[in-house]
Formats: structure tokens, sequence, C-alpha cells
């Protein structure tokens, strides 16, 4: 497989268009293309795509950005760093395609085209009814001089159209599935430059990826039909075309198209959800590509150590969102303590409405990190070790099962895990156990029975990190004047009952 031809080192590039969040699908493109590059020791450059005026979002060229740098894909050269070939925006490249369109017209590669959207449509609807695949009709394609003179003198913004050969064939190279044969007769003469001197992505991807030194073009195999006027366009211009590889599609699980409800989102969407970059890195890695037949938790390094074109797919790749929830748990249950607390704090931060206590939360910490599969499910595991004042809570929550309809009991039980409490010398949670596990045969019922009222007692939730191990890091008196307080309750409850 030639991966350095013409003494040009490998460039690989990823070129969004702003039209609104970048998705899963777009970050694994990006990822493939710099993959590549970093395993070849190249350069990969961000290219923005912004010809489409009609469909240009605001904030999308910030988005695209964004997702880049939180999945820690940099970039060599692009709009914000400049480079050789800047500058890396379409719409600040104009004069670029019309001078390369001009020169296919004066190659005889291209023609202006006069016709009106009107007359397009109507010659779009006059071939569907004669069950034709719609398609420009050339008609402007041979226009004499005086024609052309009478279009131009009627104020017609004309469009560059490529002058497809009407006879013999293109062939098309795909790295990933070979040569592809294209009748000339099947294409149509696609617009170049639109009327309002804008290309499109037939003309400007193309130019751009020949004076930007792109020597591979990763992209979805949805441009797959595409193929053909490409390597037209390269031919006409006398240009190699750069190796090309088309992504197969992303599926949900049931084969159907990948949407929201398989649980795809956009990719800025994860993380506001707590997954790793790490971990969403490694999981679109292993769409469409893999290591060998059975590695599933792949590094950073070893992904760009042995990344390669060689073991891509073109079958098409399966989302699976439990795999990916699995996959953060397990890079989240490997990360360093301190850089878990760091990346948790701003959810915890954001729901309290306020900083969040370093060194409380890093004695959190250890206790959640076995039961967290997202970064922001801490929020419903540790937030009432930052709570002051009353916990909010159901008292059916506060009985349990065991204790439902008969508050007096749970009453009794509450009072008396609070007088061992408060007798114990320390507050250990080793000594906190000793002293309540007893209890339970005393009282007659089952220890989780028994831990359930504590447990919604000091933290208000039915399924927390270690009942004793939480006591402890809330510390004896807010862990007793908890108690008191559910004590309370119960109390006002079986008076209420009365």
């Amino acid at each position: 497989m030639l991966y350095r031809f013409n003494g040009m080192t490998v460039r690989t590039r990823y070129a969004p268009s702003p039209t609104g969040e970048p998705h899963l699908g777009n970050m694994r493109t990006a990822l493939f293309s710099w993959l590549l590059a970093r395993h070849y020791g190249g350069q990969f450059f961000l290219r923005i795509e912004d010809t489409d005026q009609a469909r240009y979002v605001e904030s999308g060229i910030e988005a695209q950005m964004e997702a880049l740098h939180w999945l820690g894909l940099t970039w060599d050269e692009g709009p914000d760093v400049g480079g050789p070939y800047a500058p890396y925006t379409q719409s600040e490249r104009l004069e670029t395609y019309r001078e390369h369109a001009q020169k296919l017209i004066a190659g005889d590669h291209a023609y202006l085209c006069y016709c009106s959207p009107e007359r397009l449509e109507e010659v779009r609807k006059a071939q569907q009814a004669r069950k034709e695949p719609p398609r420009y009709d050339r008609h402007c394609r041979d226009l004499s001089p005086e024609e052309r003179r009478a279009a131009e003198a009627q104020g017609s913004r004309p469009v560059v159209r490529f002058k497809t050969p009407l006879d013999g064939e293109t062939v098309a190279h795909d790295v990933l599935r070979g040569s592809v044969v294209f009748q000339n007769e099947t294409l149509d003469d696609f617009v170049l430059l639109k009327s309002d001197g804008y290309p499109t992505y037939h003309l400007a991807a193309q130019v751009d990826d020949h004076l930007m030194g792109t020597t591979h073009v990763l992209r979805g195999e949805e441009w797959l039909p595409s193929v053909p006027r490409h390597f037209l366009v390269y031919q006409a211009f006398g240009w190699e075309p750069p190796v090309f590889a088309h992504l197969s599609r992303i599926l949900g699980p049931d084969r159907s198209k990948l949407s929201k409800r398989h649980g795809a989102h956009a990719a800025l969407d994860y993380r506001e959800q707590g997954y790793l970059p790490d971990a969403v890195v490694n999981f679109l890695a292993l769409l469409g590509w893999s290591l060998d037949d059975h590695t599933e938790i792949i590094d950073r390094e070893t992904l760009i150590r042995h990344f390669d074109l060689d073991r891509v797919l073109t079958n098409p790749a399966v989302f699976n969102a439990e795999k990916l929830l699995w996959m953060n748990g397990v890079y989240i249950r490997e990360m360093p303590d301190d850089r878990l607390a760091d990346d948790a704090a701003p959810f915890l931060g954001r729901h309290l409405g306020r900083p969040v206590d370093r060194e409380l939360l890093m004695g959190i910490i250890p206790l959640v990190k076995e039961r967290i599969k997202l970064l922001g499910e801490i929020v419903d595991m540790a937030d009432f070790f930052f709570t002051d004042g009353e916990l909010e809570y159901d008292v059916e929550a506060l009985l349990g099962k065991r204790y439902a309809g008969d508050p007096a009991a749970a009453l009794k039980a509450l009072e008396a895990a609070t007088e061992r409490l408060e007798a114990v010398d320390g507050w250990e949670h080793e000594k906190l156990e000793s002293a309540v596990r007893p209890l339970a045969e005393e009282l007659g019922v089952k220890t989780g029975e028994l831990f359930g009222v504590l447990r919604v007692a000091v933290t208000g939730k039915t399924a927390t990190p270690p009942l004793f191990e939480t006591m402890e890091i809330l510390a004896r008196e807010r862990t007793l004047d908890r108690l008191r307080s559910a004590r309370e309750r119960l109390q006002a409850q079986s008076t209420h009952a009365k």
C-alpha cells in the first residue's frame, strides 16, 4: 500500500462544513485522518468548508473546533493557527476557485450555464414524468457565441458546469474498495461554481486538496457516487489525485440508519453527559477498524502506533451505546483519583451552584469510582456529602419495604442505631459497622433492611457508596444530626398515623 508518493509526507485533513453540531460520525472521520497522519509522522490540518452559505450555522465552526479539542485531535495547520497554505477557510479563498474555474473553461473542460431555476425545475419535472433520472440536459453546453451574448444581455448570472465526457468511462480508485468503473454517459454536467460566486464541493475540495498537498482523503461512503466527478476534475487539471478512502457507514444495533433512538447524539453532548475523551476515541477507533480480533481497550499511543488503513473495514460499523458506556466505566476506574476529582468537580459544582470542596471530594472519589460509568453520575452518588441542612426525601423511602406501614418499628431501629453510634469511640468506618451490625439480629430484621433505613436517613438516597465509609466522611456530628432529623420525621409520622 502506497503512503508516500512524489516525495511528499502523508498529509491528511478534516474539512467540516459548519452546518450544525458535529456528530460522532464526523469525529470518527477526523480521528481516522488524525491517526493516519500521526502514525506516519505527517501533518493533520483543519479546513473549514463554508461555501454552502444557505446552510451556514454561525456557531458551527466553534462547535467543530471544540469537539476536536475535547477529543484531543490537535491539528498542525488551520484557521486559528495558520500554516503554509493559509487561508484554511474556503470563504476566504473564493478568488482561487474562480481562477481555477476559468482555467477549466479555457481548457474546454467547463462552460457557463445560464439556465434559470425555473427552467431547471421544468426539465426535472419532464424527466420525472418520463421516469428518467433527473439531471441537467446540457442545454448551455454548446451555445454559440451569439446565444451566450444574448443570455448575458438579459442579465443572467451563470453558473460554471463541468463538461463531462459523453462517452467512455472513468476509473476511480479507493484504497479500501479497489477500482470502481463509472460509465461517463451516466454522469451529469455538474456545477463547479454557483451564480453567487461560491464554489461547490466538487471544485473547492479538489482544488484545495491539491494546493494544500493532501495525500489522503478519508471521508464517508456517502461520497462514493461523487468519486467519478472528482477524478474527472483532477484529470482535467492534469493533477494526480490523492489516495481516497471511503469509510463505512455507522448503523444502529438494528442495522438501520443511526439516530438518537440508538443513543447517538451530537459529539459535545457526550462531554456534557460525562464521557471521557479517551474512552470516546477508543470507541470510535473500533467503529470500522481493529487492532486484532479481541482487544477492546486501546490507549491513544497504541492506536497511533498501530493504526493503518489495511485494517479498516468496508462493512458497516454498528454503534453500540451500551458498549460505549461500559468502556467509559473502564476508563473511569483506571483514572488516578486526583484526575477523576478534577474531571468530576465541574459536574458537582454546576449542580450545587458553588465550587466543590476538593479535599472532601478526594475522600469521596475512592467510594464512587467503582460505581459510576459517567462523570455526571457522581451528582446522584455524592451530592449529599455537600448538602447543608435538611435532606430532601420522602418518609416512604426511609421506611422502605420492610417498615412500610410500620413507622414505629423503623423509629425504634433508628433510635437504637443512633444510640450505638453516639457511644462509638472514634469515627472510623470499621468501628461504626461493628457497633451497628449486631443490632439487626437483636431487632429481628435483616442487615440490609436496617442499613437501608440508616442509608436514607444520612444520605437521602436508597443507593449510595458503602454506608459506613459514607458516615466516616460525613463525620460524627453531621451523621448524628441527620439520624436525629430522620427520627423526628418518623415521630411526626407515627403521631399523624395515630
